[in-house]
């Protein structure tokens, strides 16, 4: 309505409170940063019933803590965000290639996002036609949430190579692209995601992908990379409980579906292609996308370098731990 935005996630039914707390990706984190980057404030109920604020001025400690450190704090009532200008009209879409060209495509991707100015942000994957046909293709999506005439320059490329079998990039209001992906999504569906960061998208990492998802069993499923570089990538990695700030890429195995009779041969398959990638994976971990059988300790991943600090605040703020039906960090 005001021409005014802050990085909401890919999806756009995603909650902001998990998304936030959690760290926020989305379209505008190269520019912007990530959600919790961009939050001034918040109004927080402790375990002992006390409301408080919490912001650079007021509870820094605890600030500092709910920007990455998810519901162990709290539970957040309100937030103050800062907000950016952003179109309305950006530039944006996907462009996707037949699956017999994935090895192409993605080490284009890999290529491409090498240089990326900040107002530009790609993933890139593996995906299913989105007519249902089970097709597999090869895609990428772009939002460039500068002026239309720098994004039309920045994303030429891209409809360029190939060229693509399917192309929806172009002008499109923001609140478009942010909804874009969120039919993949459907509400009822059943899921089973693993993630990781990479230490980098490799060749070999490249094939292994696509030899994984050629044998996936459901036409919902995905492989998908999302990228960082630009303004997330410049917070120090002590300046907020999120500690993953190096350019890079996060791979998703999505596991998605909808009749229950191929529930054990999808999560099989989430689980397989994840062992499967382990050789190209990185010790970090996204804590929005870790899932509820991690082997070793998900969580201290998760946090790296920050974890310790976390423990002795989680201490302060919820030394019985309370706040435990989360990703718990659990008191010192």
């Amino acid at each position: 309505m005001h021409g005014l935005a802050v990085t909401g996630g890919v999806v756009s039914s995603t909650g902001v409170a998990g998304l936030t707390l959690g760290g926020g990706l989305g379209w505008l984190m190269a520019k912007y940063g990530l959600a919790l980057d961009n939050l001034r404030a918040v109004e927080l109920v402790t375990a002992e019933g006390r409301v408080l604020r919490a912001s650079s001025d007021e509870e820094a400690d605890l600030f500092w803590a709910v920007r990455g450190g998810g519901g162990n704090f709290g539970v957040v009532t309100s937030f103050e965000f800062q907000l950016h200008p952003v179109g309305p009209t950006i530039t944006g879409g996907l462009v996707a290639h037949p699956f017999e060209q994935a090895r192409e495509v993605l080490r284009y991707y890999r290529d491409f996002t090498k240089s990326l100015p900040d107002e530009l942000t790609v993933l890139g994957g593996l995906i299913h036609a989105p007519d249902g046909s089970g097709a597999k293709l090869a895609a990428m999506v772009a939002g460039h949430c500068g002026p239309l005439a720098e994004g039309e320059t920045a994303v030429r490329p891209l409809k360029q190579f190939g060229p693509p079998a399917m192309d929806s990039i172009g002008p499109m209001p923001y609140s478009q692209l942010n909804g874009m992906l969120d039919a993949a999504y459907p509400k009822g569906a059943l899921s089973y995601w693993k993630s990781s960061f990479l230490t980098q998208l490799s060749d070999e990492a490249i094939d292994t992908m696509i030899e994984c998802f050629a044998r996936c069993p459901t036409p919902m499923g995905q492989m998908l990379l999302e990228h960082f570089h630009g303004a997330a990538t410049r917070v120090k990695v002590g300046d907020t409980a999120f500690p993953h700030r190096a350019d890079g890429y996060n791979l998703l195995v999505l596991g998605e579906w909808m009749d229950p009779a191929i529930t054990d041969r999808c999560i099989a398959w989430a689980r397989e292609t994840y062992a499967a990638m382990k050789p190209f994976i990185a010790p970090g971990r996204y804590v929005n996308y870790l899932d509820d059988d991690e082997a070793g300790d998900p969580i201290a991943a998760a946090y790296g370098p920050n974890y310790r600090r976390l423990q002795d605040l989680k201490k302060r703020y919820d030394p019985n731990n309370f706040f435990h039906v989360n990703q718990n960090i659990r008191p010192a």
